[in-house]
């Protein structure tokens, strides 16, 4: 996976807690590029997508704190440590760390939703931002009905007290990935049995899985009160904004994608459905990266 490609650990600072590393897998040439991952995964689902985009660019695929191999904070009670826009500064740092003072982002899941914060906080950064299989984290808490709580009922689990969530997983790590990830399909097939080796890697860490936690209990807690501070004073996206979404998952069956994304982006909204499920640069890697290259030009 990623040949050609150079893998580095860099330093980021975390306020109160003691630093850590963020793992990047980065090559190519040309404008920089950043692409961030989903949950339970790692950089390693961009493992089709990030050869073909390095012909272009300068392609940067991060770890997000708490997934992979980057630190991973330990459980507080503001969960502060994983917010997206703590995890928003890590990726603006770890770019400035390369020499990219402003970057293309990309981001799938999780990874989108701390795209999303990074597109906010440091707009002067960001010149073109692609979200896929998302609409924003604020959105689905106000809009959650019977369908939202039964479809991502692990928003609701994962977001219960430090360790509650945690025990349950640990004590079957792969039986959860294979449950929470393929719905019944088999992994090998679906991921091929080097990514899904390293899925199942990340989920056999209690870390990792403290982590994911983590990140969840910050959705539903401090990132929605930096969300409801951006919309309340008129914070918005300033670059043109690609939504992508998986025509066989659930975002473009509950919603109308590109009508919730457009208030909260300034420039130009654009997108539409994948030949997919959940995860589309790995059920449809060539029509999500060929959405992707026209995009991002």
């Amino acid at each position: 996976m990623f040949e050609g490609f150079a893998t580095a650990d860099i330093a980021v600072a975390d306020g109160a807690q003691p630093g850590g590393t963020i793992r990047v897998r980065h090559g190519g040439s040309g404008p920089p590029l950043l692409l961030l991952h989903g949950n339970p995964q790692s950089h390693v689902m961009w493992r089709h997508i990030a050869p073909r985009l390095a012909r272009r660019f300068s392609v940067v695929c991060a770890d997000l704190r708490g997934y992979g191999d980057s630190l991973k904070p330990a459980a507080t009670a503001d969960h502060a440590p994983y917010a997206k826009r703590r995890m928003a500064q890590d990726m603006a740092d770890v770019m400035v760390a390369l020499g990219h003072e402003r970057f293309r982002l990309v981001g799938h899941d999780r990874g989108a939703r701390v795209a999303h914060r990074l597109a906010i906080d440091h707009a002067d950064r960001v010149e073109r931002l692609a979200v896929l299989d998302i609409v924003p984290t604020i959105e689905h808490f106000e809009r959650a009905d019977m369908n939202f709580a039964l479809g991502y009922y692990h928003w609701f689990w994962f977001a219960q007290p430090h360790p509650f969530p945690e025990n349950l997983i640990d004590a079957a790590p792969e039986t959860w990935l294979r449950a929470h990830m393929t719905r019944g399909a088999a992994p090998e097939a679906l991921f091929g049995p080097e990514a899904w080796a390293e899925y199942v890697r990340h989920a056999r860490s209690p870390r990792n899985v403290r982590g994911m936690c983590e990140d969840y209990r910050a959705a539903a807690t401090i990132d929605l009160v930096h969300d409801r501070e951006s919309r309340a004073a008129g914070r918005r996206i300033t670059c043109d904004t690609l939504v992508l979404w998986g025509q066989n998952g659930k975002i473009g069956t509950w919603y109308k994608p590109l009508e919730i994304w457009a208030p909260y982006v300034a420039g130009h909204v654009s997108g539409g459905p994948i030949p997919s499920g959940h995860y589309l640069a790995e059920e449809a890697p060539e029509e999500t990266c060929a959405a992707l290259e026209a995009f991002l030009g």
